[in-house]
């Protein structure tokens, strides 16, 4: 079978980069076409991707100052009119969250002041998806910013892959969950010698079913870790343990729950064979990577000889370079959604795939009110 065939998003986006005709079309004046993009924050690391951005979209970065005062307080000064104007906003997350989540709240109510026509956030990874659902006396998380967001004056989001895509229900406006899984797949075939005798890996049961979509895609095998090295958000306590039941507390009669049995996880088992094969890890999000390094270990013990992660968003947090660094991992593989230029000059292992082509041919399709279609060809629910 042709190569080509394996993955049809290579052929879908392969225009966006060859002709010059789309760039020069792109490269219109930003004030004159009546759209602006803003970076939510000035420092270099964090506008790279918005300067990425804008040389697709021929345009320049919209003029603004965010800054700290010396209390602490956030201030945004935006520099120039935006007076009935699309604007897009990308904030650099996860450089520090909360900030972050201030700067693009206060920096949306500034454009809403200034009578801009749409401000639309571009938001690759979208902060606090991970508390999206409800636990032990918690609360929604996700949902109170989505709320926030809507009050600051977003009335839509360009973002990528998120956690839960039930999330998009958080929102009273317009969401576009773009996928990196186009651009992941093409790392696989052209960067990884030998990717034919690869098995794609899920580290977790709940990681299945996007780990089966990497590997139909590629006509590859599927294995599937699960046991007591796993600890995923399904473990967690939640409502339905609360309150605790008492012995000596009064019930009414007839209304005795049955006992129910306490879970236990399983021995490790790795499900399907890895052996004398390139394991390929694939998730939405590497932050702790404590778990991925527990995956590799198992993987190297059933007898894979190259282990690689792939996730869309590389958080990296706390020591997460050293740990790659020392682990089994030969390769890290995450998108530019979140910068981690830092972690990449920490540990050689951390490889980037630029989402920037994907984002800014968003923007333009939503500024010239075209269908949204067609990034989404050949995406299934499972990508």
């Amino acid at each position: 079978m042709p190569r080509k065939l394996l993955l049809p998003y290579k052929s879908v986006f392969s225009h966006f980069r060859a002709p010059r005709g789309l760039h020069d079309s792109l490269a219109m004046n930003a004030a004159r076409s009546g759209y602006r993009v803003f970076s939510a924050n000035s420092t270099a690391a964090s506008t790279e991707l918005a300067k990425k951005i804008t040389e697709r979209l021929g345009a320049e970065l919209g003029k603004s100052v965010v800054y700290q005062e010396t209390n602490g307080e956030t201030r945004v000064e935006i520099k120039e009119s935006v007076r009935g104007q699309d604007i897009f906003i990308i904030p650099p997350f996860p450089r520090d969250v909360n900030t972050a989540v201030m700067e693009l709240l206060i920096m949306a109510y500034a454009l809403k002041t200034s009578c801009a026509r749409n401000i639309i956030g571009v938001i690759p990874y979208f902060p606090y998806s991970k508390q999206s659902k409800m636990r032990k006396r918690g609360s929604i998380v996700c949902k109170l910013l989505a709320s926030m967001l809507a009050k600051a004056g977003l009335t839509h989001i360009i973002t990528m892959d998120l956690h839960q895509k039930e999330i998009q229900g958080f929102f009273s406006f317009p969401v576009d969950n773009l996928r990196a899984s186009p651009f992941l797949l093409q790392y696989i075939q052209e960067e990884i010698p030998d990717y034919r005798n690869a098995v794609i890996v899920a580290k977790s049961p709940g990681a299945a079913k996007r780990a089966q979509s990497y590997a139909e895609r590629l006509r590859l095998g599927l294995a599937v870790i699960h046991g007591e090295a796993q600890c995923t958000e399904q473990d967690m306590d939640d409502g339905r343990h609360s309150p605790p039941m008492l012995k000596n507390a009064t019930v009414h009669p007839g209304l005795e729950l049955p006992l129910m049995m306490a879970k236990e996880k399983p021995p490790i088992t790795v499900v399907g064979d890895v052996g004398g094969r390139i394991a390929i890890i694939v998730d939405d999000i590497i932050d702790d990577v404590e778990s991925f390094v527990a995956a590799a270990e198992i993987l190297k013990e059933r007898g894979a000889y190259k282990i690689f992660v792939m996730a869309t968003h590389g958080l990296l947090s706390a020591d997460a370079p050293r740990l790659i660094e020392e682990s089994s991992i030969d390769e890290v593989v995450v998108t530019n959604t979140v910068p981690h230029e830092v972690q990449k000059l920490q540990c050689p292992k951390i490889k980037t795939v630029d989402i920037s082509l994907i984002l800014s041919e968003a923007i333009r399709r939503i500024h010239n009110g075209e269908s949204m279609a067609y990034l989404f060809r050949n995406i299934t629910v499972d990508d």
